[in-house]
């Protein structure tokens, strides 16, 4: 959709980073729009530390109209097929949750049949149905070099630099004509009506806009401070307050790089461990009620062991939360302002994604241009409702990884594990689904964030028991014919498939720029 505003209707965004420059980019490359000014100030940090993706950032770069090849190389970014988790289940357990949906039938039909398999030769779900888990375990990319930009034989995100994305985003969108003003925001001007009228700048200038974006992180500077927006905390079923992360290069140039997130439980969090091309982006994510921060860096130290000696960790912290009213009057809040979780299953970016599509198309052609109030305050009405369901479903999704433990080792898994820390509607679901399979009408559709067959990879995947009992469901023959093909297809898409570093500098090799000149 092309949304048609002409001069005198002023877009505004706050903050730049990724929230802002994805905004700005989306805006002016993907819908088309002008009359946009971004303001954003040097002297305010970004916090860069969110490099993992999902694969709903594919289509939104091609509807930037860039090219996959300049992308990766520009923004150093990796192919990431999945999770591998480690360590979440019992503290030895592993398991993938691909990205690839089950092949070659309904995932709800083929469950129960091998739920109903218990011989000790049962494979994964993931391996079950689904190639994926092999192509990852082998080290082999989701595509090959003659396949089309964004799209491959298997479903992918991508890792990338945070800082050298943003980047990257600012130089296309300045292209499109997007305005940038440095400055740092020291009041802001409101209407009779309510309507943010102006950011007053601390130099004296003054940016008015007719519709702005909260895109200053943290401090949600417009919809919080400003607009009074409630804060809603989700530290009660998600304890996760605070990270530490350090970028670590590799022990050996042109080490194999991951084609996944390697996400490994540890006493009081995890550790995320992103390969890029020359370095791994590591983190801890812990929760500060469980244990002290030394406690932590020195968790951290142990797992990314000498090649982190002579670095210095970088402390997030952070409430786990969202906004209830993202969209009030004239300003709608995009990125960490509306709400932030921890980096488990990259939900960030993906929730700056939905954000902007739905912005688009709530404003409609005409709805920015015509000044038409009760209409844009129907679409903010649209908005809230639908973001605030999807905020609190993702809620659900990640408490699912922690509460479905049986490791009892620690406080920190046990508090986890606590039916009281799990939201009602999740409790329901997972007292059902002892005893019958999940259901389609477990879900409403375009309210999640994650769909059935994510919650099929962690749920069976951490190896939650579901009873079956007499029960008996039909299709059984067309089940063992779809797993037998999927077994038989194992070997084919691994070797059809390149190494993933080899890929990656194809890549390189094709645009001539080197991961070393990229400029940050």
């Amino acid at each position: 959709m092309t949304i048609d505003n002409p001069s005198s209707c002023r877009v505004v965004i706050l903050g730049g980073g990724t929230a802002g420059w994805l905004a700005a980019a989306y805006l002016s490359r993907t819908l088309k729009m002008t009359g946009i000014t971004l303001v954003e100030s040097s002297e305010i940090g970004i916090i860069g530390v969110g490099e993992g993706t999902f694969p709903t950032i594919r289509s939104t770069l091609a509807g930037l109209g860039i090219s996959e090849a300049e992308f990766l190389v520009r923004a150093d970014a990796t192919f990431k097929q999945g999770v591998l988790f480690e360590g979440w289940a019992t503290g030895k357990d592993s398991y993938f949750h691909p990205f690839n949906m089950p092949i070659g039938g309904e995932d709800e039909a083929l469950l129960p049949h091998w739920l109903a398999d218990t011989s000790p030769q049962r494979p994964s779900w993931a391996d079950a149905v689904t190639v994926q888990e092999q192509v990852i375990r082998a080290g082999r990319a989701p595509k090959r070099p003659e396949d089309p930009d964004f799209s491959g034989p298997m479903n992918y995100a991508y890792h990338f630099d945070a800082a050298r994305f943003a980047d990257y985003l600012r130089e296309i969108s300045l292209a499109a004509g997007v305005e940038r003003i440095e400055g740092t925001v020291d009041a802001v001007q409101r209407k009779t009506d309510g309507d943010i009228a102006a950011l007053e700048l601390a130099d004296g200038r003054t940016v008015p806009g007719d519709f702005f974006l909260d895109c200053s992180g943290f401090r949600a500077l417009l919809i919080g401070q400003t607009l009074g927006a409630d804060f809603t905390s989700c530290a009660g079923s998600l304890f996760n307050d605070r990270a530490l992360a350090m970028q670590v290069p590799y022990a050996q140039p042109g080490a194999p790089v991951r084609p996944y997130t390697l996400a490994t439980a540890h006493e009081a969090g995890w550790t995320w461990d992103i390969g890029l091309t020359e370095r791994r982006g590591i983190g801890y994510v812990y929760s500060s009620r469980h244990c002290s921060d030394d406690e932590a860096e020195a968790t951290l130290r142990r797992y990314v062991g000498p090649q982190g000696d002579a670095l210095s960790p970088r402390q997030l912290r952070f409430e786990t939360g969202y906004r209830e009213c993202q969209w009030i009057g004239n300003c709608v809040s995009v990125g960490l302002s509306a709400g932030f979780f921890e980096p488990l299953e990259s939900t960030g970016i993906m929730l700056i994604e939905a954000a902007l599509r739905m912005v688009g198309e709530f404003l409609g052609p005409n709805v920015l241009a015509s000044g038409d109030r009760y209409a844009r305050d129907a679409a903010a009405r649209s908005f809230n409702r639908l973001m605030s369901a999807r905020f609190e479903r993702i809620v659900h999704f990640l408490k699912l990884h922690y509460c479905i433990t049986r490791r009892t080792d620690t406080a920190y898994w046990r508090d986890n594990a606590d039916p009281a820390t799990i939201p009602e509607p999740l409790r329901d679901m997972l007292a059902q689904w002892r005893h019958r399979p999940p259901s389609r009408f477990d879900f409403v559709v375009d309210l999640e964030t994650f769909l059935p067959p994510s919650y099929h990879y962690i749920l069976y995947g951490m190896g939650f028991e579901t009873k079956l009992g007499a029960a008996r469901y039909p299709g059984a023959a067309q089940a063992r014919e779809v797993f037998a093909r999927v077994r038989a297809a194992h070997a084919g898409a691994r070797g059809g498939l390149p190494d993933h570093r080899a890929l990656l500098n194809h890549y390189h090799a094709r645009t001539g720029i080197q991961p070393s000149k990229v400029s940050r």
